[in-house]
């Protein structure tokens, strides 16, 4: 697949912000942090594995995830430059994570459009020409 290594780099990227972003913000409840780590860690990190194996249905999964968080990214960003935010630093991270989801989703849809161009069958051949010695027979 082509991409795919662009792909595996922001989904792992997308994790690492994660990662921060999971200390950022204190959960109310234990279930919900569980909740936001499966999101932010696991699932881009299971997603890349499955880029990684060559599965074509898998860059439109990336163009998923990356809408979803770029919505919610812009919901944060919204949030906080509305007086509603806690921090400084989860506006950078929600900025960066803007930016890296709207790449998985530029870059996860070309990988989905250019794989149908490589699964595309081959173009048949015309015949071959008969060969001389049989055309030559008495």
């Amino acid at each position: 697949m082509r991409y795919a290594w662009t792909l595996i780099g922001l989904l792992v990227g997308l994790s690492l912000i994660g990662a921060t972003t999971t200390q950022l913000v204190p959960a109310a409840t234990e279930a919900g942090r569980i909740g936001w780590m499966l999101y932010l860690l696991v699932f881009p990190l299971t997603l890349a594995s499955l880029v990684w194996m060559g599965w074509t249905w898998t860059a439109m999964a990336c163009v998923i995830y990356g809408t979803v968080g770029l919505a919610l990214d812009l919901a944060t960003v919204t949030s906080i430059l509305g007086g509603k935010g806690e921090t400084n630093k989860l506006f950078f991270f929600s900025v960066m994570s803007g930016i890296v989801n709207f790449l998985l989703i530029l870059f996860g849809a070309r990988a989905f459009l250019h794989s149908f161009q490589e699964t595309a069958l081959p173009l048949s051949r015309p015949p071959s020409p008969p060969s001389p010695s049989s055309s030559a027979r008495p």
